[in-house]
């Protein structure tokens, strides 16, 4: 500690000495003490190095310190030497296993890596390390010299590498480390990652490596996709990044069911593109760049005049990134769509917003009839807002929910007969509709009509995707079979009485036949209502007191399904030893009820077990 520099020449010696003595076993357990034929048959991990490292010579030593002090004039006076003496291998590594070059890369020396360049060093995964170090200059001079050299292999990032995998190409280690230059370089240059096979995909490549090495495959899908998910490379490649982090986030969702090994991995990634979509939503300065974004169409089709398509907000709940629909900037615009043309509403008191949607649920249906008449007036602008419509379409369906109800009790047949079985519609076959069926009926064709064009715009595969259009189907599909099965009894009713059949026609409630077209339609109308009155559900939802709540109870279904499943296996299981224990008790006392009964005693109390 004397601040002293020890010479080389001592080190040499010091380090030979030492070398003698490990070779020398002998000498080792008479200076030492240590009885190294004893440690033979012991565990020795730890008691001396295993792989063995490259011998250096003298002026490989210096050379390899030289370039790790940043010594230029010694590290080219020793590559001047080797050209003449051939006293040195340029391209020796240290014990750590790294060259001269290696060396000047992880410590940032520009002018080092210049020199050794000039001295045509091997490269080897040189442009790998300088990558991963995240050395723009240093990848900028490898580039350069193998353009210069013609390098195929490394200009084709197939390199030998003791560090990476050889599906690590640079542009996807780049990737990995999400460095905007050098991914731009290398873009340049016209490296590309191409998408990996399918997971599923049963092409020869893909079984030849499945069948040599099934982790290697996986473990290269992952790093492609970890590199096709970089933010910069989306950002430079793309040119629609938000739509491609979209499939990408999609795509990585599915590849974690399907490698649930890999699940971890893929849902991080899955989530770092989401991130990214959202990151560039945040960078919306206003709300005209807000509303391009989320109108941008990605088949490049025109949205003039259709100010709230959407198209890209539609996207998103399609590809279902909750956090880019979520995020406030989307609400705020869908809150600014949804009250246009009431100003201030959510600013102004409870009691106003009260009276006012009271008032338009009482007048809608005259609202309805002066939009038809005068749509491009200003009350038909009005009555096109969307927080109108909601308003509308709520009052009629709770209107044609009130016409349900009257018709599920009678209410029509009681006011005009009375509780008269006779004359009471519900008691007579082949009744015609009331009048309120008759508005009910015009409810369903309006109803089906609104899903028709839903299935006609969405197309078929969208429109069965949302369970809520299924709910909306099936109500539909049953009243129109409910008024058709009415339709079936009224014209059978009316063929029995012109063949004089009148008293099967007229025949009493009790004795109609079990399949007797009312008593479907009855059967079907029921049903039909109670799918009705859920859909209610999907009105409340936009309720924040009762949505998420919806939503949350929705989840849990699955979770009790699974339960419910766990607990009949245990009770099965259960039942299955009880029956087991018990089977030979049952039979004998079957047995003695049998005997007792054909003997006929008066004591038999067979009849009082079977009671049980």
């Amino acid at each position: 500690m004397t601040g002293e520099t020890v010479s080389p020449a001592v080190m040499d010696q010091v380090y030979k000495k030492y070398k003698e003595t490990k070779m020398n076993p002998q000498k080792l357990m008479d200076e030492l003490g240590i009885d190294v034929t004893s440690m033979d048959n012991r565990e020795t991990l730890g008691m001396g190095i295993v792989r063995k490292e490259t011998e250096l010579n003298h002026d490989e030593k210096l050379f390899l310190l030289a370039v790790e002090r940043g010594d230029l004039p010694s590290v080219r006076s020793s590559l001047e030497e080797s050209l003449t003496y051939m006293n040195i291998n340029i391209n020796c590594v240290d014990p750590l296993g790294r060259t001269a070059l290696l060396i000047s890369i992880e410590n940032e020396n520009i002018e080092m890596i210049e020199l050794l360049l000039s001295f045509n060093v091997e490269v080897g995964d040189s442009l790998l390390h300088a990558i991963n170090e995240e050395n723009v200059e240093a990848v900028e001079l490898l580039l350069a010299y193998q353009t210069n050299k013609k390098d195929l292999s490394g200009l084709l990032g197939a390199v030998p590498s003791s560090s990476f995998t050889p599906d690590i190409t640079p542009i996807i280690l780049a990737a990995h480390r999400d460095n905007y230059e050098i991914i731009k370089i290398l873009l340049d240059r016209g490296d590309r990652i191409g998408k990996p096979h399918d997971v599923r995909c049963s092409c020869l490549e893909c079984k030849t490596r499945a069948a040599e090495d099934s982790l290697n495959l996986s473990r290269s899908r992952i790093n492609a996709y970890r590199a096709l998910a970089s933010p910069s490379l989306i950002a430079l490649s793309s040119k629609d990044p938000i739509l491609t982090a979209f499939e990408l986030s999609w795509e990585l969702k599915r590849l974690s069911r399907l490698e649930n090994e890999f699940r971890i991995e893929y849902e991080t990634l899955s989530k770092s593109s989401q991130d990214f979509a959202v990151a560039l939503l945040d960078q919306t300065r206003g709300s005209k760049e807000l509303e391009v974004i989320l109108n941008h169409n990605s088949a490049g089709l025109s949205n003039d005049g259709d100010r709230e398509n959407l198209d890209r907000l539609r996207l998103a709940i399609k590809y279902k990134q909750k956090k880019f629909v979520a995020h406030s900037n989307c609400q705020q615009l869908l809150a600014s769509f949804w009250y246009e043309g009431l100003p201030g509403f959510r600013r102004r008191h409870i009691i106003f917003k009260v009276l006012l949607t009271v008032t338009i649920c009482i007048c809608y249906p005259i609202l309805s009839i002066l939009y038809l008449l005068l749509p491009k007036s200003f009350l038909g602008r009005f009555m096109r807002q969307p927080f109108i419509k909601f308003i509308c379409h709520s009052a009629a369906y709770m209107s044609f929910l009130f016409l349900l109800i009257l018709t599920s009790q009678r209410i029509e047949s009681t006011i005009k007969y009375g509780n008269n079985p006779q004359k009471n519609i519900r008691e007579v076959r082949g009744a015609s509709p009331t009048i309120i069926e008759w508005i009910i009926l015009a409810y369903v064709l309006g109803f089906t009509w609104i899903e028709v064009k839903q299935l006609w715009d969405d197309g078929a595969k969208a429109y069965v995707q949302d369970m809520w259009n299924i709910l909306d189907f099936i109500p539909n599909a049953l009243y129109i079979a409910t008024y058709t099965l009415k339709l079936v009894a009224y014209l059978r009713v009316q063929d029995e009485i012109a063949q004089g059949h009148t008293d099967v026609a007229n025949l009493p409630r009790s004795q109609w036949d079990a399949y007797d077209p009312n008593l479907i339609s009855e059967g079907l109308f029921a049903t039909a209502n109670i799918f009705s009155s859920l859909k209610l559900v999907y009105i409340f939802i936009i309720n924040p007191h009762l949505g998420p709540l919806q939503i949350s109870l929705g989840r849990m279904v699955i979770d009790i399904l699974k339960y419910g499943f766990i607990a009949v296996l245990v009770v099965f299981a259960y039942s299955c030893g009880v029956n087991q224990l018990y089977w030979f008790y049952a039979e004998a006392k079957q047995r003695d009820c049998d005997i007792c009964t054909a003997e006929g005693g008066s004591a038999c109390e067979c009849d009082k077990y079977l009671a049980k």
